[in-house]
């Protein structure tokens, strides 16, 4: 063999540990949203191209959007069998899977999306492991601080009585069923045709939701307070996370922390309050600001909601506890309502 033969040789064989290393996958990624809205655009899949950069081209994060592989409701169930690698999961779509986390739609709780955010990543995180057991749970991402909006005007809790309301999640429909209205369940991408048909007169939906489904011309009644979130959360199939080199695991989990719950809520609470105030400069729409005895009015319709919630916990853990760290976690980062 020649020297030049035998070096090359050396040199390759030097490079296939370095190969491996620098080890090449792609994720898919699939979110129900329209990749063009603020949940998707300022957050979402920034995060996929952080994720990319940080790992120096290493991850590539295919992005599905749009309920292309399969509709809001099934994202969880997605993820845990490997249809995707990674999902976008509104829990309150599946009545009383997570019943923890459904503790967070609880209205009159998080008075800031984004600080609201961080504590439910912190809060959340250690109930996972049990609640949410066969994914890898990464972030949460929740709208900003959202209103109820209607066909004809909704002022106090007794005016719900005999409406047809699309719910944000299982714990709304719950609520709007304590009220004497009729929750009608559709993921958010079906709620303007949902309205149109008649099915629903009025709907639970962030400020931004209204332009971005197209329901301006018909939701013109706002109800002007702070009054609910709905947390998404992303979820990692396991076995996906587990495959990771030692390098690329150490890109997931610095993109799966509290703080990037918070950053990739900003851009969404941001467009909220800008869709807030469009519609508050249109002539076509009527925001309604509760008086102090209404809002006491719709706080008091809506705290059996936590004694529901403790029953629905059941053996899963203590709620009290649950529950007091869930409001201390808000205290601590000022997002408590």
């Amino acid at each position: 063999m020649k020297t030049s033969q035998f070096l090359a040789g050396v040199a390759a064989a030097a490079l296939v540990p370095a190969i491996a290393a620098a080890q090449e996958v792609t994720l898919r990624f699939s979110y129900w949203v329209p990749a063009a809205i603020a949940p998707a655009a300022t957050g979402l899949e920034p995060w996929a191209a952080s994720i990319e950069e940080a790992s120096d081209g290493r991850i590539d994060v295919e992005t599905y959007p749009a309920q292309q592989l399969g509709s809001a409701p099934d994202h969880y169930d997605m993820a845990r069998d490997g249809i995707v690698d990674i999902a976008y999961v509104n829990p309150g779509y599946t009545a009383g899977r997570f019943p923890i986390f459904s503790l967070v739609e609880i209205p009159f709780q998080i008075s800031d999306s984004v600080m609201g955010s961080r504590s439910i990543h912190e809060w959340y995180a250690p109930h996972a492991e049990t609640e949410m057991s066969d994914v890898h749970f990464c972030l949460v991402q929740p709208h900003g601080v959202a209103a109820l909006h209607s066909i004809r005007p909704i002022h106090t809790p007794d005016q719900v009585a005999g409406v047809n309301v699309r719910p944000a999640h299982a714990t709304m429909a719950r609520f709007v069923s304590m009220l004497g209205g009729a929750p009608v369940q559709v993921p958010a991408p079906e709620t303007g045709e949902a309205l149109r048909r008649g099915t629903a007169d009025a709907i639970t939906f962030p400020w931004g939701g209204v332009y971005d489904f197209r329901m301006d011309d018909v939701v013109t009644e706002h109800l002007d307070m702070p009054f609910y979130i709905s947390a998404q959360v992303l979820v990692i199939n396991q076995s996906s996370y587990d495959r990771l080199s030692d390098e690329n695991r150490a890109v997931i989990d610095s993109h799966c922390t509290p703080e990037w719950s918070a950053r990739i809520a900003e851009g969404w609470a941001e467009d909220d309050a800008n869709a807030r105030q469009r519609l508050a400069d249109d002539p076509a729409h009527t925001l309604y600001a509760p008086t102090e005895d209404e809002v006491a009015l719709w706080r008091e319709a809506a705290a059996p909601l936590v004694d529901a919630w403790r029953e629905d916990v059941g053996d899963a853990g203590d709620p009290q506890a649950i529950y007091d760290s869930f409001v201390e976690t808000l205290e601590a980062n000022g997002a408590r309502y």
